[in-house]
């Protein structure tokens, strides 16, 4: 184990080098830098709340800054990354196929790959027959499948062939090609990725070391108890399960300041712990994160390491949200000093702010204010909502500066 610990500042910035989340890029955001900016991530969460944009198309703003969302399209179309289950359903890497259709298919628990597997058993020869419909005619969306009962809903809402044909998906014989307008677009797995007939699939222990390898990898540093969330692992590791790597020097061991035990990082962060103990990782980017980003979406993670009390409330009834339907964490230089309650009208071109919350510690200067002004602008831009509206900001007082700040910053080109 190093012997000189990390503040918990110091950790902070090491897991923000390592999401991509340190600084503000510097430059226009390319093809190329989007799909490294999910391999560095690893997964890229799918959700199809759209009150602002989709959460995977907002992760990637966080990161990129302005870019157009269809180059996540395009990535997919061209084979760059695939959909999977993974904690859930997620966009990542597909040089991780194998990784992720061995876990699926041998270890993973998961509701959707329980009701697959029941519809299996159910629904042998209605499976068979789609799968012989797309062998003859190609891809196949949802929409092609008319429904004839007058019903719709979640999962157990679906018409047949929806239930069906993400059956075929989460059992693997099918993959998702493209998306048209957001919906999956599914064709045989072996003409999605050819290299599937002839790779053999990795065994169940290789798979789960790979797991923690990357979940470590992407997470910057991370305690033993919260690495098995990233891919949803079972069980929650301790730290004697991280022995053999750190005896092969894949991970280290590193003391932070505050915590019950050590700290990981892998080796390939190397420099990146060398810079965090030196000081020398500065945090610069101020950017409104999704509900489902990877930073926040670990609930005891973002608690201990952030100082940050985060439930997505967007399944919670009206009555009981704290916050709001949708609530985007605010980051600012290193720290989570907020939270948002969104929605992009996009037809009248308005962001609509419906509350602020500042965080109890945070307290927002002039400097603050402007750079979180400039964020929630650059986003709003970005949605092509150029007009934002705030309804009202916790504490109240805090609400006419920060209309006056957004005004500053609508006339600043560099806002």
């Amino acid at each position: 184990m190093h012997n000189q610990p990390l503040t918990l500042d110091q950790a902070r910035r090491l897991q923000l080098a390592a999401q991509g989340l340190l600084t503000t890029p510097r430059r226009k955001a390319t093809p190329a830098d989007l799909r490294q900016c999910i391999e560095r991530m690893q997964l890229l969460q799918i959700d199809t709340i759209h009150v602002v944009a989709r959460s995977p198309y907002l992760v990637l703003f966080s990161r990129l800054g302005h870019y157009p969302p269809a180059w996540l399209d395009t990535a997919l179309a061209q084979g760059h990354v695939f959909e999977t289950w993974a904690h859930e359903a997620c966009f990542a890497p597909r040089a991780d196929v194998g990784l992720h259709r061995s876990y699926n298919q041998q270890a993973r628990v998961h509701w959707g790959l329980k009701r697959a597997r029941e519809n299996v058993a159910s629904h042998r020869a209605q499976l068979d027959a789609l799968l012989a419909h797309i062998d003859a005619h190609g891809p196949v969306k949802s929409a092609h499948f008319k429904r004839t009962d007058g019903q719709g809903g979640g999962w157990w809402g679906w018409k047949d062939e929806k239930r069906w044909l993400e059956t075929l998906f989460a059992t693997g014989a099918l993959m998702v090609a493209r998306r048209d307008k957001f919906q999956r677009v599914y064709d045989l797995a072996h003409r999605v990725c050819p290299a599937l007939a002839d790779a053999p699939l990795p065994d169940a222990a290789e798979v789960h070391a790979q797991f923690v390898e990357k979940a470590v990898l992407a997470l910057g540093i991370t305690q033993a108890r919260w690495i098995h969330d990233y891919f949803r692992q079972k069980p929650r590791l301790k730290d004697p399960d991280l022995d053999a790597l750190v005896a092969r020097g894949v991970l280290r061991r590193v003391p932070v300041q505050g915590w019950p035990g050590p700290g990981y990082v892998h080796r390939r962060h190397a420099d990146l712990l060398q810079k965090a103990l030196e000081g020398r990782l500065r945090a610069t980017h101020t950017t409104l994160l999704s509900p489902f980003d990877p930073l926040v979406w670990d609930r005891e993670r973002a608690s201990a390491l952030w100082g940050f009390d985060y439930r997505i409330e967007c399944y919670t009834p009206a009555e009981k949200r704290t916050y709001g339907y949708f609530v985007l964490p605010i980051l600012h230089r290193g720290a989570l000093v907020g939270r948002l309650d969104a929605k992009a009208h996009r037809t009248q071109g308005v962001f609509e702010i419906k509350a602020l919350f500042t965080e109890r510690d945070a307290t927002l200067n002039d400097a603050a204010l402007r750079a979180v002004a400039g964020a929630i602008r650059r986003c709003a831009d970005w949605h092509g909502t150029p007009e934002v509206r705030v309804r009202r900001t916790e504490p109240a007082a805090l609400l006419a500066r920060l209309q006056e700040a957004l005004r500053d910053a609508a006339r600043s080109p560099m806002s």
